[in-house]
């Protein structure tokens, strides 16, 4: 059976538009000209599922009315107990740079290890994700995907690039309907008008129309799209840097890091992994002395020398006695704690310079969302200890380091409110002196767990009032 059709419908048919992919999406602009559709953003989701680099098995669901479900459960808890899987299936290797004091990662396979599962450390020649490589093989004219950074850029372009084109469009109606009204000559522009004439005409008169410059820099973009890429071998040049925060969260909680001795990190089968308890005197050495460099080699040196002899020592030795003791102010572990507390809870933490903080907390991380809070990491000497005092030098330093005036708040929350985040102020109750016995053989290696226990955590969260907003 045939069925007829209308005029109507075939008119509609013949004018209808394109039938458009739908990974695409199609934009007119508007003088009406159709433009390229953007290219599919990646799954993040996938990408970053997992929140941390490791595996973790789960068990199956327990549903009391359900026999099934308890013998799944019986059979899944006997097999991992006789085989327990692994959830370290690949330990990463790093050293210490002592002249950026920050940990380096070079083996490709963990860069993006690393940053894919919960967004650990930052390329060393990029702002955040390590894309060089992307980047300059692209420069090149080699094949590559386009790297955050530039489709951010594509995409600011893309804005300022439509709003010139809708300014221009509105300008072009405003001069057709005075033309048709008569208060505007055939040939004249809106420029030669007098001001008085056009005090009730709505015209954006900041923004101009796009120059022949911007133009013809337009069509040989796209011309260089168009045309053949070529294969390119580019070398990468870069390598993911690791905080120490970071660093030691990795090795000392999650246990998927290992720092190795930068004289041996060319061969992974001799290479010397250095314990937990060294690596946090190392950093806190770095956080405590001076920037003068014969210091920190010699405090180095006597670090290294005194970590060699405590191996088959069995009685002290004398290069013990040079390693200074850990300060419970230290900036190391005050930043240390900070960080073990946010992440310990589920938020990616990030270093905050960019915005004049230490850290920014991120729900899921920078590839899904912009940060929520930033955080300032105040000492605070409330304990017995920091009040009995009678030394003056004690007591100005604490008082400098704890006491922060009215002005100093009122630019971290300026800041912080201008870029859209909430600021926090966390307090650490930093706790008497405890590394006293630093000189003796059993006093070397710390207890990393009864040290991060004698630590607290206060968080204070402020927001500035504005009556225009905030109405409640």
């Amino acid at each position: 059976m045939v069925e007829a059709v209308q005029p109507e419908q075939v008119g509609a048919a013949e004018n209808a538009p394109p039938a458009v992919a739908p990974g695409e999406n199609l934009e007119k602009p508007a003088n009406g000209a159709p433009r390229k559709p953007r290219p599919r953003r990646p799954n993040y989701n996938e990408i970053h599922a997992k929140p941390l680099p490791l595996d973790v098995y789960a068990l199956p669901g327990f549903v009391p009315h359900n026999p099934i479900s308890i013998v799944r459960l019986a059979i899944s808890l006997i097999s991992q107990s006789l085989w327990p899987p692994k959830s370290h299936t690949v330990v990463h290797k790093a050293y210490y740079s002592v002249e950026t004091q920050s940990i380096h990662v070079t083996d490709p396979a963990s860069i993006r290890a690393l940053w894919e599962h919960g967004f650990w450390g930052k390329g060393s020649l990029s702002r955040s994700e390590p894309q060089w490589l992307v980047a300059e093989k692209r420069r090149r004219g080699a094949q590559a995907s386009k790297t955050s950074t530039e489709v951010t850029q594509s995409r600011r372009e893309e804005r300022r690039q439509f709003k010139l084109e809708r300014a221009k469009a509105q300008r072009e109606a405003i001069e057709q309907q005075l033309r048709q009204e008569g208060k505007l000559a055939p040939d004249a522009s809106l420029d030669q008008l007098a001001d008085g004439d056009l005090k009730d005409t709505p015209i954006n008169g900041d923004v101009k129309a796009p120059t022949v410059d911007q133009t013809a820099s337009a069509t040989l973009g796209e011309d260089d799209a168009n045309a053949e890429p070529e294969e390119v071998d580019v070398p990468d040049m870069e390598h993911l840097q690791l905080t120490p925060e970071e660093a030691f969260f990795l090795s000392y909680v999650l246990g998927v890091l290992e720092i190795v001795d930068v004289d041996t990190n060319e061969s992974d089968d001799q290479s010397i992994s250095y314990p937990a308890w060294y690596l946090l005197r190392l950093y806190c050495a770095h956080a405590s002395i001076s920037s003068d460099t014969a210091g920190v080699e010699q405090s180095l040196a006597y670090l290294r020398t005194a970590y060699n002899l405590s191996k088959g020592a069995t009685r002290m030795d004398p290069a013990l006695s040079r390693i200074p003791s850990i300060a419970p102010d230290n900036p190391f572990l005050l930043k240390y704690v900070v960080f073990h507390h946010f992440r310990s809870l589920g938020w990616v933490v990030r270093p905050g310079i960019k915005f004049a903080v230490d850290y920014l907390l991120y729900i899921r991380g920078p590839a899904f969302t912009h940060a929520e809070f930033a955080i300032m990491i105040i000492p605070s000497y409330s304990a017995a200890y920091w009040n009995e005092q009678e030394n003056p030098e004690a007591i100005s330093r604490v008082a400098n380091k704890a006491c922060k005036d009215w002005w100093w708040f009122h630019r971290v929350n300026r800041v912080q409110t201008q870029v859209m985040k909430t600021l926090m102020l966390v307090y650490v109750e930093v706790p008497e002196p405890w590394d006293t016995n630093s000189t003796d053989k059993d006093g070397f290696k710390v207890d990393i767990g009864s040290v991060l226990k004698r630590y607290k955590v206060r968080e204070f969260v402020f927001k500035r009032w504005s009556p225009s907003r905030n109405r409640d």
